[in-house]
């Protein structure tokens, strides 16, 4: 890992080069204050050194494939800690760039049509710039969405790189950018090594992305909309996306944005924020919130990670727990998440998310959401259901629905008929669509590699595609499925590639930074003992509630479900998060409770659990990321276009498969007149069959991969969860025997 030096002087107030970000310092803030800036001088340097107009560092590339430029990597900050990883770059289709001016005369010296070789100097923009999208949407250099892409990727660090032309073509400004991370590191003044990256600091260097790309927009520096921000990411990307929606504007992170000399955060003499800048005279506002957000398997919200995985697992009677051990503490889990779902008093209307949940024949109703536990009437799922569990299954039938109904879009699919010979051409061209649903029920098919429905963790659109983490095949094991049961996997295939403890070294080191395997029979490779383990758990957990140099709780700053309503907040328009619904990574209870904290704060939201999809999974079917902004960008923008899916282009050839790989779901999943039908002992089995992390949860044991994300300057890595550190106090009697007992 790169050990750089922090950066405290407030006097060299210049930035950056392709190589990242140089040093200043500043005060930072956000929310409005009739008070005056305590520091109009640190102000002033701020505003000076991120107006791009300023840098002459900054260069320019111009492709001609996608028409588009390309901006160096600039510093976002002008106090940066890390400077290989706080940086900012940003991809600009070329129908709104004019060309570069060289000489600040004010006009375009180098054009697209002249252009030889990387360019230095200020974009000047084409107000008359136009693109009307693939699907039909027309964006202009002013009202052009902004897409930020979030990396961090497991929650770790992400070096400064180049924007990627991915969305130049659908009329984007596209922005990438760095963050620290877990068990990233930097050198005092003495030469001393520290941690640094842990909550919140992944997520305020993209919140002060956001800040930088904004003013320079405001500037008139940059193309783009302030209003019209997307934040983009898949699996640790996908959580801090989802944090950016979340948090947006928060004053909770004013201090860390501030001690990053962001722009537009500054403490004010009253002791309050500002968020207020100017711009050529005029003061304007500026958030680090953002309009939409597209999140691929979220890995949020950690605070309830462990006791939602762990009764997602124990609503599967026919799971196998690896230990005794397990299982009990899977048990205790459970109830504590019954108790946690109870006490938020959550409540949906039907019309929101397009369910009968009453069962009353329409979807007018306002309906409260609980567990209830009767061992009895739900034996079938360990004793627990409810209106929150009817909810979750209506959301599972309605996802296969939605992929059973979308086949005709399905490409280089190899069909088999009932005798497992595969099918003519003319006779997959004559296929309807009820057909190739009951195909796939009796998993009749061969699935093309390019819909597989998964792609790796980290960023969407930064540069290329997404990277770090892994993601299981895609295709459902193959074999006949019992009544009631999901998916076994076959011989030698797995959902997930988690880190093996025993082959690599001890889990939760900086040097592994990795998970203990799903297959572990050992509860812990870290302690010897259960008052070993115990003592671990209260002492991070105490030290972690003490507070850290702002006397913040870290865990909760990473906790979305803190956030989502606040009146502190700039609410996002929309979001959407998209599950496998095979995510080894994440329960699904996890982005059902996102989307109903943002339902009932008043912001559109939709989940989608992609059938056949692991973790972070691909776009199938026609549906795209630029389709679903435009899509938005219809239904809210006044005067856009409604944009729809574009009808599927039928197959015609069969593939080349030369045996079915689809899994026989027939037995437990009815399918009529576009209606599906399983039930809830089935759903969960189905999901527990895609877990790929230890059980009952986050490798609640020793330190796992998101662990790191709540270390200190002097340790890389903390236990953080207290709903766990309950069970263990509460159940030590019981649970203390069956530690590492094995079976």
């Amino acid at each position: 890992m790169l050990k750089k030096t922090i950066a405290v002087s407030l006097s060299a107030v210049i930035c950056i080069s392709m190589a990242g970000c140089s040093s200043a310092a500043a005060s930072s803030s956000a929310s409005a204050s009739s008070s005056t800036v305590k520091d109009t001088d640190a102000q002033e340097k701020i505003e000076k050194a991120l107006d791009l107009a300023n840098n002459g560092e900054v260069s320019w590339t111009y492709d001609s494939s996608s028409d588009s430029w390309t901006m160096s990597i600039v510093c976002s900050v002008v106090n940066p800690e890390l400077e290989d990883y706080q940086g900012v770059s940003v991809n600009i289709p070329g129908a709104y760039a004019a060309g570069i001016d060289t000489d600040g005369d004010g006009k375009a010296d180098v054009t697209a049509s002249s252009y030889s070789k990387e360019t230095a100097g200020t974009m000047k923009i084409n107000p008359e710039g136009k693109i009307t999208s693939p699907n039909g949407q027309t964006y202009t250099a002013s009202t052009a969405p902004v897409i930020i892409n979030t990396g961090a990727a497991g929650y770790s660090a992400q070096n400064n790189q180049l924007a990627s032309s991915s969305y130049a073509a659908d009329g984007y400004v596209n922005v990438a950018c760095g963050n620290r991370g877990k068990q990233s590191t930097a050198s005092d003044s003495s030469g001393t090594a520290y941690y640094t990256g842990d909550a919140p600091l992944c997520l305020v260097d993209q919140k002060n992305a956001i800040r930088f790309v904004k003013y320079n927009i405001l500037l008139g520096n940059l193309p783009g909309n302030v209003d019209t921000f997307v934040s983009t990411g898949g699996s640790g990307g996908g959580a801090h996306a989802t944090m950016v929606a979340a948090t947006g504007n928060s004053s909770d992170y004013f201090d860390y944005e501030s001690a990053a000399g962001a722009v537009g955060v500054y403490q004010t003499s009253d002791g309050g924020w500002t968020n207020m800048v100017s711009i050529n005279g005029t003061e304007k506002e500026i958030s680090d919130g953002v309009w939409g957000c597209v999140a691929y398997s979220a890995i949020t919200s950690l605070a309830q990670a462990d006791i939602a995985m762990a009764f997602e697992y124990n609503l599967d009677t026919s799971y196998s727990f690896n230990t005794t051990f397990q299982k009990q503490l899977a048990s205790y889990l459970s109830q504590e998440y019954m108790t946690y779902i109870n006490d938020q008093k959550l409540s949906v209307q039907e019309a929101a998310v397009g369910f009968d949940l009453n069962e009353d024949g329409d979807t007018d109703d306002t309906v409260e959401l609980s567990i209830v536990y009767d061992t009895a009437k739900y034996a079938d799922t360990n004793g627990y259901g409810g209106t929150y569990l009817t909810l979750y299954l209506d959301e599972f039938q309605a996802d296969l629905a939605w992929y059973l109904e979308n086949l005709d879009y399905a490409s280089g699919w190899t069909w088999f008929d009932s005798d497992g010979n595969a099918m003519s051409d003319s006779a997959v061209a004559a296929m309807t669509s009820e057909e190739k649903a009951q195909a796939f029920l009796e998993g009749r098919y061969a699935q093309s590699s390019s819909q597989s429905g998964n792609m790796q963790g980290g960023t969407v659109g930064g540069n290329g595609p997404m990277d770090g983490g892994t993601a299981p095949s895609g295709n459902l094991p193959t074999g006949e499925i019992p009544s009631g049961n999901a998916p076994s996997l076959a011989d030698g295939q797995t959902m997930g590639t988690p880190g093996d403890a025993s082959a690599n070294g001890a889990v939760g080191t900086p040097q592994q930074g990795t998970t203990q395997a799903s297959s572990s029979s050992q509860d812990s490779a870290n302690y010897a003992s259960y008052e070993e383990m115990l003592n671990a758990y209260e002492t991070d957990i105490s030290s972690i509630e003490a507070g850290d140099a702002y006397g913040n709780n870290i865990v909760e700053l990473y906790d979305p479900l803190a956030y989502i309503g606040n009146e502190d907040v700039d609410s996002p328009t929309w979001t959407r998060i998209m599950m496998g619904a095979s995510e080894g990574d994440m329960s699904m209870f996890a982005s059902l409770n996102l989307q109903l904290a943002w339902l009932n704060s008043g912001t559109d939201s939709e989940i989608e659990w992609q059938w056949n999809g692991g973790h972070v999974p691909s776009e199938i079917f026609g549906e795209s990321f630029a389709l679903y902004v435009d899509e938005m960008y219809g239904k809210y923008i006044d005067g856009a276009s409604q944009i729809a899916k574009q009808a599927a282009s039928k197959q015609i050839a069969n593939g080349t498969a030369s045996a079915s790989t689809g899994t026989d779901i027939s037995s437990w999943a009815s399918y009529s007149n576009g209606s599906v039908s399983f039930s809830l002992a089935s759903a969960a089995a189905y999901r527990v069959a895609g877990a790929a992390k230890a059980v009952p949860g986050f490798d609640v044991m020793d330190y796992g991969q998101e662990t790191y994300e709540f270390g200190s300057s002097s340790q890389d890595a903390r236990h953080f969860d207290t709903y766990v550190l309950q069970a263990l106090k509460e159940h030590q009697d019981t649970l203390s025997p069956l530690f590492n007992a094995g079976e």
